[in-house]
């Protein structure tokens, strides 16, 4: 092994590929990859394709499967209605993903980045195949750019570009309507324009961000905008799995040739690798590179050749550092474990959560000014402010009541009764009454049931306040 004289890039880490010593954008023609891997891309992308077109018209239980309305602050998951006051339920649900990702990327690498994340299924199974069939593979699109304007170009260009904005207008409609809704998303297209301007205005800027994307940013979004990138330096360490090249059996290089006996390793030099990645790496200069998604492309490439000139395919694999460098198999590290326990933590966490939530939810304040009241019968009456809301989409008709202390009533200011809307807020006036002997202290605690058809469906608890005895 010390035999092996391993010299990859030394200015690789320096620079991003796709900008030159100049700092201008390089423009990439990656050819068109093939292989087993990439058929399980594509069948993963487009079933998750698939279901995001789908999701904002999918219901359970008459509600949307998600939905993330951030203006009006109400979000809908698998059926779930979650206002403001379920802020920290979201906030565990979001710490129970953000650990995922962590202890995802800390095991496999950026396997999500290559194969879920929806910009590279976007780009690399939609836009760049549209590309190819077009413009052809990755060297004729780049002879095309080159060539002079004329009707094969000119025709080829503006069809790319069309269709381009189209899917772009698509995707924008289907994550407005993740945001707003369905239902408002027909009454945005369907209704005069001048009815919903903002959400005109909105679709036109989504439009043109994800254009600007898949048309023009493309690779970049990976390693340059997207934070996830860059925190893969911090999250992965030697025993992460990650497309890696096996220098030890590669190296040193050598081209192919006919008739002549071969003493190097087992790579030709071929540059397939390079000429498919989407992000224009070299993957044989070493590991966890910034660039690299781990999208795989560059494993089928190898493993073609590698069929081609009769060598043992996975020169090109899913390895860690260590893998390639002693030998090792995966072990699950300390920190794995570590994290996995977490990840379990807060996982029941929000199960508990989840399963302890209530479908309405009361909150009861005393009227703000207002001191307690003395009745001609000897009572005391506090006035409060009360306000319910429905996480449910199911209309309820309510009714008040004092569950403690004994005795105590409850009157609504109002003769109209409160009605609680589907996926609504009600609020009303009332006043609580307590007979005198019921008051131990200035402020006695005292619950209030909120009821439907005579059954409980939530209550809360608030302070009434009396006379110093």
């Amino acid at each position: 092994m010390a035999a092996i004289n391993y010299q990859p890039d030394d200015d690789f880490r320096t620079h991003i590929a796709t900008v030159d010593g100049e700092g201008k954008r390089i423009w990439l023609y990656p050819k068109k990859p093939s292989g087993r891997l990439y058929r399980a891309r594509k069948w993963i992308s487009y079933g998750l394709l698939a279901l995001l077109f789908a999701g904002p018209w999918l219901r359970i239980h008459e509600l949307p499967v998600l939905m993330l309305n951030l203006p009006a602050r109400k979000f809908i998951i698998f059926g779930q209605i979650f206002w403001p006051q379920d802020f920290f339920i979201l906030l565990v649900g979001a710490l129970a993903f953000v650990l995922f990702i962590i202890l995802f990327t800390i095991v496999y690498g950026r396997l999500f980045c290559g194969w879920v994340c929806p910009q590279t299924i976007f780009l690399e199974m939609v836009f760049r195949r549209i590309e190819y069939w077009l413009e052809g593979d990755g060297p004729q699109q780049k002879a095309l750019d080159r060539a002079d304007w004329t009707w094969n170009k000119i025709w080829r260009k503006t069809s790319k570009h069309t269709l381009f904005l189209l899917l772009s207008f698509l995707i924008a409609n289907t994550f407005l309507a993740y945001i707003v809704g369905s239902d408002e998303l027909v009454k945005i297209i369907t209704d005069p324009p001048a009815a919903h301007l903002g959400g005109l205005a909105s679709m036109v800027v989504f439009t043109g961000v994800f254009y600007a994307v898949f048309a023009r940013f493309r690779e970049q979004v990976c390693t340059i905008a997207c934070p996830y990138g860059r925190l893969q330096g911090v999250l992965l360490d030697k025993d992460s799995l990650v497309v890696a090249y096996d220098y030890k059996r590669g190296e040193p290089r050598e081209k192919l040739r006919k008739n002549q006996v071969r003493l190097a390793g087992d790579c030709i030099d071929c540059h397939q690798c390079v000429q498919v990645c989407p992000t224009g790496i070299d993957i044989r200069n070493g590991a966890q590179q910034l660039e690299c998604t781990n999208c795989t492309a560059c494993v089928d490439a190898c493993n073609h050749i590698m069929e081609m000139v009769n060598l043992p395919l996975g020169l090109i694999r899913h390895a860690s550092v260590n893998d390639i460098a002693q030998g090792t198999r995966f072990r699950l590290t300390g920190r794995m474990k570590a994290l996995s326990g977490a990840l379990v933590a807060v996982l029941l966490g929000l199960t508990f959560l989840l399963v302890s939530r209530s479908n309405v939810e009361a909150t009861v304040l005393r009227t703000p000014g207002q001191l307690f009241q003395k009745t001609a019968h000897g009572t005391i009456t506090n006035l409060y402010n009360i306000s319910v809301i429905n996480k449910t989409n199911h209309p309820y008709p309510i009714t008040l009541k004092m569950l403690e202390p004994a005795g105590g009533t409850i009157a609504l200011v109002g003769n109209d009764g409160l009605k609680l809307p589907a996926q609504g807020i009600t609020e009303g006036v009332f006043f609580a009454e307590l007979p005198k002997s019921a008051l131990h202290t200035t402020n006695q605690k005292i619950r209030i049931g909120v009821f439907s058809g005579g059954q409980l469906i939530t209550e809360t608890k608030t302070k009434f306040l009396g006379p110093v005895q």
